[in-house]
């Protein structure tokens, strides 16, 4: 399975911090926020990984290269301007090959998430080599956090393993996910297009399944939570 890592967007909310640093190479204890994705799909086995680029995005590549000082090989995507997330795979496509892949945004910070999860998920074979049929969520698979502050009312609801975009209670959407390349090849490559119109298309065709993660998640956002994460363990932000 590879991977592909979102680091394209411009991070407004984090200015002037992102005038000169991209978002995804601000440091949370001790390693850019990107370092800590790419480590842990390295940890799974995840070693291919793609990332999309726009704003500084020499610095990424700068600071990553080639991904062998991970244990990872790392190809680039550059976008001259953020082609939002479903417009930004769908340029990727051709790096990305045919099989599902699972995505990341570059900016959250969830370091005990365990990538081995994912590499079943979508897949006509089982971990033993073993033919079976799809079920019904084969389209995509989200994974979903309780809602955080800046999401109070969530995006997704779930049911027995399949999203829903109406219903109750409803989730947030944490970042991660797998796909399959087809979902994404009515878009034209540089084209401009919006993740979340495309996924509640699929959604309401019931073909998108998900589960919950509850595992430590934080979607960096504002200079204050990027703060509260360094702060020193057992110190209380005032």
């Amino acid at each position: 399975m590879k991977a592909m890592i979102f680091a394209a967007g411009r991070g407004e909310r984090m200015r002037p911090l992102t005038d000169t640093c991209p978002k995804p190479l601000l440091t949370v204890r001790g390693r850019p926020l990107i370092v800590w994705q790419i480590q842990n799909l390295v940890k799974a086995g995840i070693t291919d990984i793609v990332i999309n680029h726009s704003h500084l995005g020499h610095m990424i590549e700068e600071a990553l290269g080639d991904g062998s000082k991970f244990g990872a090989r790392i190809q680039y995507s550059h976008e001259p301007e953020p082609l939002e997330t479903a417009g930004g795979i769908a340029k990727a496509l051709h790096l990305l090959g045919d099989e599902p892949f699972v995505a990341v945004s570059g900016d959250i910070y969830c370091p005990y998430f365990d990538y081995r999860q994912v590499l079943d998920v979508l897949h006509d074979k089982d971990i033993f080599g073993h033919e079976h049929a799809k079920d019904k969520r084969d389209i995509a698979w989200l994974y979903l956090t309780p809602n955080p502050w800046h999401n109070p009312n969530g995006d997704f609801a779930l049911k027995m393993y399949t999203l829903s975009n109406t219903g109750e209670p409803k989730w947030n959407f944490a970042g991660i996910g797998v796909y399959r390349p087809e979902m994404f090849e009515d878009i034209t490559p540089g084209e401009h297009a919006k993740f979340a119109p495309l996924m509640r298309k699929f959604i309401d065709q019931g073909l998108v399944g998900g589960e919950i993660y509850d595992g430590e998640w934080v979607n960096v956002g504002t200079e204050r939570q990027l703060e509260e994460l360094n702060a020193p363990l057992g110190a209380k932000s005032a």
